[in-house]
């Protein structure tokens, strides 16, 4: 059976449709009722307004979101009742447009692709799951709010596991310090950037600091040299994975946190950043373990779990087009 055109067209922003194991976070009795049912629907929409604290400056504006919430909720429905391997669910982005979505918190560039080398031997033994959330190289998951600034999350996160592996000693570090600081051609703050640039300038400035020392605003703001001089930790380069490979791509998994390129509002190609942290297999199906930066709100808590080993070169989603990790001497 065809989709109809206004499911196809609805907004992707609800949850990245190619994740796997979503929890859905409504009761499922909303989702027998709700389609062709006003009353249920505003009450639907009511619920999610409350849970959510959504204030409009106005009843049009409201009313606006609200035929926006219902098309994105149809989607919702749509997909879920075809007992796919993942769920949909009505989290905070559920009364934005697509297109809304995508300049409110998508911000990785592809306008620089540096040749390096790649340390790891692809044919090396891997662990069959890795989770580096429990061997602490993984922080708390944060939230970039509405700045593209995943590029800067994604980095960081990645220097905060190597750092944490080669160390011992996890430490949260500052994702503001490359919005405000790490400015040019290519990394443009909410505007979005690169994590290879941003590794580079790591390097060259001698390191990074800690978010305590220089706090995230969701927006940029003029560099504090005083803060950015202070360094938590350092790198000594950084290595790209060679491009859709998702076996390189695990092996880089099991020795470090990579930060990773996706394709997350059904646009094919990749403008969003997020970190691999781990990989695993769950009732026969592979996946990757992938932190956001969106909130603990969205997805498993903050994380998702997307499918491992696809039959496209490119990974779901994109993920094995455009991977890197940072490095430590």
């Amino acid at each position: 059976m065809e989709t109809p055109a206004a499911l196809k067209n609805a907004s992707l922003n609800i949850l990245i449709v190619c994740f796997l194991w979503m929890p859905l976070l409504t009761c499922s009795e909303w989702y027998e009722h709700t389609v062709g049912d006003p009353k249920s629907m505003r009450e639907r929409y009511d619920n999610w307004v409350a849970r959510h604290g959504r204030i409009y400056k106005n009843r049009e504006e409201r009313e606006r979101r609200f035929d926006i919430y219902r098309v994105n909720v149809r989607f919702i429905d749509h997909i879920n009742s075809k007992n796919l391997s993942f769920k949909l669910t009505d989290n905070r982005f559920a009364d934005m447009t697509n297109r809304e979505f995508r300049h409110a918190y998508l911000g990785f560039r592809t306008i620089w692709h540096p040749k390096t080398n790649f340390s790891y031997d692809k044919n090396m033994s891997v662990p069959t799951s890795v989770d580096w959330r429990k061997k602490g190289a993984v922080t708390p998951v944060k939230d970039q709010g509405e700045c593209g600034s995943c590029w800067a999350f994604s980095a960081a996160a990645a220097v905060e596991g190597i750092n944490a592996i080669k160390t011992g000693h996890l430490k949260s570090l500052s994702e503001q310090e490359l919005i405000d600081c790490d400015f040019d051609s290519s990394n443009q703050g909410c505007n979005g950037g690169i994590m290879e640039k941003a590794f580079a300038f790591i390097k060259k400035r001698g390191g990074l600091t800690m978010e305590s020392n220089y706090p995230y605003k969701g927006s940029r703001g003029k560099c504090d040299k005083t803060k950015e001089n202070n360094h938590a930790v350092t790198i000594s380069g950084y290595e790209r994975v060679p491009v859709n490979d998702e076996r390189s791509l695990q092996v880089a998994v099991a020795k470090q946190p990579v930060s990773v390129s996706i394709d997350a509002a059904g646009v094919e190609s990749t403008h969003h950043a997020i970190t691999a942290v781990g990989y695993g297999e769950d009732g026969g199906k592979k996946y990757w373990l992938m932190k956001n930066s969106w909130s603990t709100g969205w997805g498993e808590s903050g994380y998702a779990r997307m499918g491992r080993d696809s039959a496209d070169k490119k990974g779901i989603c994109g993920l094995a087009m455009d991977a890197s990790y940072p490095l430590k001497n």
